[in-house]
């Protein structure tokens, strides 16, 4: 037995460059598993988000976990780095709120925006072009949409949870602070903001079971059991429409996902990247090979049934655990397959509450507040001290949850730009890119 060991630690060495690296099979199994636990929570909560849009809990859990599954394994096999990947929060929110509610648009179009989306991302990568969006783009602006995007999620994840409810003459105010739901997750913030204080991995998740467990005798789930056989890929397998989606409003929507997930991915490859020690003069060695998996993933999720697949922050775990290599997104991939078994346990924690005529989800709009608090942080990366560049992040900042859309939000900050620094007579020193961009914008609201 030990000398079976020894042979496939050899042979994981030789492929994953482990002793190279300065880590073992050990050490990255175990990261694997810190970063899996700290970003499992998207397999209840994407569910809970899609089911909004008319899809199936069951597929939609499912296709989280396929598509999640297959970008680990690809980016652990691909690029040999220690970054897991799974549908986006944030824009899985613009897929539900803005693009299909919103506008109306069925939910099978949306996936085909998605669709278009993931081979859009594919074809930037290949051509390089994603890295040349990624370098003309301000720092300070790539923040605020984090930012915004955070506050987007916050927003929602407050609504949710009966905090924030609608007024007819100030348009928001507070809930009920008596009622169950909003007392509950207020209760639900603190104690998944505890946890991380205390720094104990898997904080989210640890906060999503506590809260179903007490929420089960309160009567706001029902407990349906922990294991089953994987729930149907059926209802929204190849269900995507791409002819749908090919029409100038809808391209916009595809716009906006490929942006997102350019900027969400680049942003988790350099933190990580920098927090694992694998940058080489300030850039990520196999940098192109790193930005496939999420396209790849992305257009396989659309024909399973989930919005786009992106590079996760939470990754940062497993390399506090010491995961250095594509061993640990592999082992994260394999536990997500694994998962599409505890279908019960995502359809009690993922259920809504009925609250009068809405219905709430005080168990998984903590976790949206907290992930909204997280991302939000990208405001410290903001120059506040240049006007040129931070007061378009702030419109973006700003922009992005108070018209309920990603694409307008950014639209402020891109026009702006551009604008500031010919008032400012610095015009030459922007990009022809963001011009154009900032030109696809205003021809957009017919200003051009």
């Amino acid at each position: 037995m030990t000398q079976l060991s020894e042979k496939i630690h050899n042979r994981l060495d030789a492929w994953f460059l482990l002793k190279e690296n300065k880590t073992n099979a050990w050490v990255e199994l175990r990261a694997g598993l810190t970063t899996f636990i700290t970003a499992s929570y998207i397999i209840f909560v994407q569910p809970t988000v899609l089911a909004q849009a008319g899809m199936d809990f069951g597929a939609v859990m499912t296709a989280t976990c396929l598509a999640s599954a297959f970008a680990c394994i690809l980016m652990g096999t691909l690029a040999n780095y220690p970054i897991a990947l799974a549908p986006g929060m944030g824009i899985n929110f613009y897929f539900t709120y803005t693009v299909v509610i919103g506008t109306g648009l069925p939910w099978q179009t949306a996936l085909g925006a998605v669709f278009l989306a993931g081979l859009i991302l594919v074809a930037l990568t290949l051509c390089k072009v994603r890295e040349f969006i990624i370098n003309i783009i301000p720092a300070s602006m790539k923040s605020g949409i984090a930012a915004g995007i955070g506050l987007f999620i916050t927003f929602i994840g407050l609504v949710q949870g009966g905090l924030v409810t609608s007024h007819s003459g100030a348009l928001l105010q507070m809930g009920d602070p008596h009622s169950l739901p909003a007392v509950f997750t207020f209760f639900g913030i603190i104690l998944i903001g505890g946890l991380l204080f205390r720094k104990v991995p898997g904080a989210l998740l640890i906060g999503l079971l506590v809260l179903s467990a007490i929420g089960i005798p309160l009567g706001l789930i029902s407990y349906k059991g922990l294991i089953s056989a994987p729930p149907s890929l059926a209802p929204s397998f190849l269900q995507m429409d791409v002819a749908g989606a090919m029409t100038m409003e809808v391209l916009t929507i595809v716009t906006v996902f490929v942006f997102v997930n350019i900027f969400d991915t680049a942003g988790t490859l350099v933190a990580v990247g920098r927090q694992a020690g694998l940058l080489e003069n300030g850039k990520l060695p196999r940098l192109n090979r790193a930005l496939l998996p999420d396209g790849l993933a992305t257009t396989l999720g659309a024909t399973l049934g989930i919005s786009t697949v992106t590079c996760y922050i939470e990754s940062s775990a497993g390399v506090a655990e010491g995961g250095r290599t594509g061993l640990t997104s592999i082992t994260v991939g394999i536990l997500f397959l694994l998962s599409i078994f505890f279908f019960p346990l995502a359809e009690m924690i993922g259920g809504g509450y009925k609250h009068g005529e809405i219905t709430l989800y005080p168990i998984t709009a903590p976790v949206l507040v907290v992930v909204g608090c997280l991302m939000t942080s990208q405001t410290l990366h903001i120059d506040w001290s240049r006007w040129d560049t931070s007061l378009p992040s702030f419109l973006i900042l700003c922009g992005i949850p108070l018209t309920h859309n990603i694409a307008d939000g950014m639209a402020f900050g891109f026009i702006a730009y551009p604008l500031i620094k010919l008032v400012g007579k610095q015009g030459g020193e922007v990009h022809w890119g963001l011009y154009l961009i900032a030109a696809l914008f205003l021809l957009r609201y017919g200003f051009m």
